[in-house]
């Protein structure tokens, strides 16, 4: 398993005084010196942060897995199994390494098997619309090195020809977790025709965990992806 990230411990106040009394007050605690009780009182609030969850990253990676899988890659779920879905990945987010971006576990072939918004993945195709017409069989990211990128939209139109979108693109570097892929104008093919449509285009994207198993990736519009690698 990749080695975890260093945790930012929350702030805390650091109150010296003597013989201090806690009172829980709602979801704050307030420090009261014993020797002050009327008029003047004083008082310090500490912030109480969530915390962390415990459990181990197979764990989530387990977790995460069995929510997006046979959901047709998040098409089928409910906000409330949306939302379960992003609360596990941030939990997973804590155990991320410092420098995803240069991670050599970035590089093969990858499932997108998760995304919160259904269009961001395959554009038209998997908008409600373009969903009547093409059933998605497969959705594939190949990243190899140094710095290409390839996505592949396999699917059946009406259930009689198969064909796939597919676009290649170069990566980018933003910093220690942004990359930019600038992908050429993507190419078709169905039954016997291929062409080529559209022009440029490009998508920025956070890697916010990766290990052997899964990659989760957030969207510059926040759209939260879950790939699984190819066995």
């Amino acid at each position: 398993m990749a080695t975890a990230c260093a945790l930012t411990p929350a702030s805390a106040a650091v109150i010296r005084a003597p013989r201090l009394q806690l009172v829980r007050s709602n979801k704050s605690l307030k420090v009261l010196p014993l020797n002050q009780r009327g008029a003047g009182r004083i008082h310090a609030s500490l912030s109480t942060a969530a915390p962390l969850s415990s459990a181990k990253p197979d764990d989530l990676v387990a977790s995460i897995l069995s929510k997006v899988m046979q959901t047709d890659r998040g098409v089928l779920l409910t906000r409330n199994e949306h939302d379960k879905v992003a609360e596990v990945a941030r939990d997973l987010q804590q155990y991320c390494v410092d420098e995803p971006v240069k991670c050599p576990l970035i590089f093969g072939e990858w499932d997108v098997v998760y995304c919160s918004n259904p269009t961001s993945p395959g554009g038209g195709y998997r908008s409600a619309i373009g969903r009547l017409f093409f059933k998605t069989k497969e959705m594939i990211q190949v990243v190899e090195a140094p710095d290409i990128v390839r996505n592949k939209v396999s699917f059946s139109l009406l259930g009689l020809v198969d064909g796939e979108v597919s676009l290649e693109g170069k990566l980018n570097v933003l910093d220690e977790k942004w990359i930019q892929v600038v992908f050429d104008a993507p190419e078709l093919k169905v039954g016997g025709l291929e062409f080529r449509y559209g022009g440029q285009s490009e998508v920025k994207l956070e890697i916010t965990y990766i290990d052997e198993k899964i990659r989760l990736g957030k969207g510059s519009r926040g759209s939260l992806f879950v790939f699984q690698r190819r066995k």
